[in-house]
């Protein structure tokens, strides 16, 4: 184990620990600008490491860096017809005194004065910014440091350029094995292609990318194409008898097709791109965030599977916060360029924050979108009694669903502990 994948572990990790922190100060910053008095904010769970008051709040960090929460007071309220901040004594069943016990903890807080300053007293907008500005804090983060690649470093991209002259053609599904005397050369051999060459023409259509060489070659199939170069300051005309080959698909890389071929494989540099790039990344990244949330379920089966049998784990699935440090190491230890490097790693932090964020707005308490349902639901209450000229119907009891709660809490648990293990046991490498 070299130092640098150490080092790329620890930067990662503290990386997504200021991640954690950022999010919970999007909470805590608009809870405070609203009124609300919060207690304590904290990096981690578990047992506290260091912490210092400054004002009202608590500021620390815990032992075990597994996320963090701000405590609010007053985010569960009273039933209607109790007191303000107080409650009747209930003998009911199981459920409801669950209900009541959490319900009474929420309140113990609550002191003279603090009327105001309970998050349930809140309007429902105030609620759903409190709530909604942790996640966004992420989707910010993640916007941020894929800005930083797509137009400070550079995206790898494919250029029109000749890195490798393949010598002969062989087929996709042999791909791999050395040329045979029964091989034929390829059309760029007979050509007289070679490494360095940049095409600027290809069947009289002007080249500006690699992705429209590739489309035309695949079209060209068993014609003898023109083809235009720049080979050091020379401008050449070529012929090339493109001949046909079977390839893998570019739609679905399960398949293959029958298209044409060349025989050239393009050299690969980083160029800076443009806001509309950030965009589509970001919408790219949005679906595909949104896809792994709903197939969520199959995917921790197979990293059941994966953890406890020696199934392969699924490069594409979910991991921990350790499989994701990891990662990190390994992209520290990786011989790519420094630049490289730094971009991965940037994009890495930013698809993991997006995921946070992401996840951390599902509509199910207890996670921030199920606060947020749940103001936006008063808020539609509360509306359409207006509009009706009905009694204001007062704030929704959240602590109805608490059993839901707890359960999801359960879930949300038992997947962390799943990931942990079968990231130390059955990691995603970066090399398969």
């Amino acid at each position: 184990m070299s130092w640098l994948f150490v080092v790329g572990i620890v930067v990662f990790f503290f990386g997504l620990l200021a991640s954690i922190a950022l999010h919970e100060l999007g909470h805590l910053s608009f809870a405070k600008l609203f009124g609300v008095r919060v207690p304590q904010y904290m990096v981690g769970f578990g047992p506290t490491m260091w912490s210092r008051h400054t004002g009202e709040t608590e500021y620390g960090v815990k032992w075990i860096p597994l996320g963090g929460y701000i405590r609010m007071i007053g985010m569960l309220p009273p039933r209607k017809d109790d007191p303000e901040g107080m409650l009747r004594a209930s003998s009911t069943g199981r459920f409801q005194t669950l209900i009541e016990s959490a319900r009474g903890a929420s309140l113990e807080e609550v002191g003279p004065g603090d009327e105001d300053r309970v998050f349930y007293s809140k309007k429902w907008w105030q609620k759903v910014i409190i709530m909604f500005a942790g996640p966004f804090m992420n989707i910010v983060l993640a916007f941020v440091f894929i800005s930083i690649v797509v137009m400070g470093i550079g995206v790898s991209t494919y250029q029109p350029v000749i890195g490798e002259v393949a010598k002969c053609t062989i087929p996709a599904a042999q791909a791999g094995r050395d040329c045979s005397a029964s091989d034929p050369a390829t059309p760029a051999v007979q050509a007289g292609l070679r490494p360095g060459d940049r095409i600027l023409s290809y069947d009289g259509h002007k080249i500006s990318s690699y992705d429209k060489l590739q489309g035309l070659i695949r079209a060209s199939g068993g014609r003898t194409v023109a083809v235009v170069v720049r080979r050091g300051g020379q401008t050449l005309d070529l012929s090339v008898p493109v001949t046909t080959n079977q390839m893998q698909s570019l739609t679905d890389p399960d398949k293959t097709e029958k298209v044409g071929f060349l025989g050239i494989t393009p050299t690969n540099a980083r160029e800076r791109q443009g806001p509309g790039m950030v965009v589509s990344t970001m919408s790219d990244l949005t679906t595909r965030t949104f896809g792994s949330l709903v197939n969520m379920p199959k995917k921790m089966v197979g990293v059941w599977n994966a953890a406890f049998s020696d199934k392969k784990r699924d490069p594409n699935g979910p991991i921990g916060v350790v499989g994701a440090s990891r990662i990190g190491g390994e992209i520290a230890a990786s011989h790519e360029p420094g630049l490289d490097k730094l971009a991965f790693f940037l994009m890495m932090l930013g698809t993991v924050n997006f995921a946070i964020g992401m996840f951390n707005l599902v509509p199910l308490l207890p996670l921030d979108g199920g606060h947020i349902l749940g103001a936006l639901w008063e808020g539609v209450k509360r509306g359409v009694a207006r509009l009706t000229r009905r009694p204001d119907p007062g704030h929704v009891d959240v602590a109805k669903a608490l059993p839901l709660t707890y359960a999801m809490a359960a879930v949300i648990i038992t997947m962390g502990a799943l990931l942990i293990y079968a990231d130390l046991v059955n990691p995603v490498r970066l090399n398969g």
